[in-house]
């Protein structure tokens, strides 16, 4: 069982390490940004920056943290001694900072035996900071967060995102047309982790998506959990790469079926 002690260690390098990979991307942004490389299809993109905050993450993390292991959504996986793992993904929402639009973080998860023990995600365009430990509840800044209160699916506001895979996005197109009459409306914000922390920060009642990978939604799904949401995949799963979910219980109950039933979790 992980002591108090460390978990409170392992979010102070975590806020550490996202504050300074924040300022990095927020004030270091160069003009002419440009794509540096692309990953899963040509608009799926990767920039000089996302580069440069792993590095910076990196760097902190094997100064103060050396016997950990690391999985970073740039390249960095080292396996560790200690039994901590961090997961981090250095700028989530790429194409918006690409462009200049301001949804965009930064998500650093410290793992304990296989569990997200801490989750920071710092929003540096919004002036916020979520974080979470294992048990001690969720938080923006100093102030508590908690899910919204009960409403009916149809009085749901969700959040979404699509893949970068023509093919997958064409059958997330049909789910969301299959959804869109059923609830209040849908928002696409384009970053899973900042999704996950307005379902924590009651600013959405439910988030789902299929296709992420670890970096992006271990923080995330740690701070919507210690909000009171539910999170998890297909019934009876975590939240993984076939399916994420986060949502008020609520609205958990009558989502998740649903997108069962829509095949949400299909390509």
């Amino acid at each position: 069982m992980i002591s108090d002690e460390l978990k409170a260690e392992l979010l102070d390098v975590g806020l550490e390490a996202a504050r300074q990979a924040g300022a990095l991307l927020r004030d270091g942004r160069p003009a002419d940004l440009a794509v540096a490389a692309t990953k899963t299809s040509p608009i799926d993109v990767v920039t000089e920056m996302d580069i440069a905050a792993e590095k910076l993450i990196t760097g902190i993390l094997a100064e103060r943290r050396p016997e950990d292991g690391l999985l970073g959504e740039e390249g960095a996986d080292t396996p560790g001694t200690s039994g901590v793992r961090w997961v981090v993904d250095p700028l989530d929402g790429t194409v918006n900072y690409l462009y200049g639009l301001p949804s965009w973080g930064v998500s650093i998860a410290a793992e304990y035996g296989g569990e997200t023990v801490v989750g920071v995600v710092a929003a540096p365009m919004r002036g916020e900071t979520y974080h979470a430990v294992l048990g001690g509840g969720a938080w923006l800044g100093t102030t508590p967060l908690a899910c919204r209160p009960a409403a009916s699916l149809d009085q749901a506001l969700l959040g979404t995102g699509f893949a970068y895979v023509q093919t997958r996005r064409a059958h997330q197109a049909e789910v969301v047309a299959r959804i869109i009459p059923l609830v209040r409306d849908i928002r696409r914000g384009g970053s899973a982790a900042l999704d996950l922390c307005d379902v924590a920060a009651g600013r959405l009642d439910g988030y789902y998506e299929r296709g992420l990978n670890p970096w992006d939604l271990a923080a995330g799904d740690l701070i919507a959990r210690e909000a009171g949401a539910l999170t998890g995949g297909r019934p009876g799963e975590p939240a993984s790469g076939e399916l994420t979910l986060a949502a008020t219980p609520a609205v958990f109950a009558s989502l998740q079926p649903l997108l069962e039933e829509s095949g949400a979790w299909h390509d």
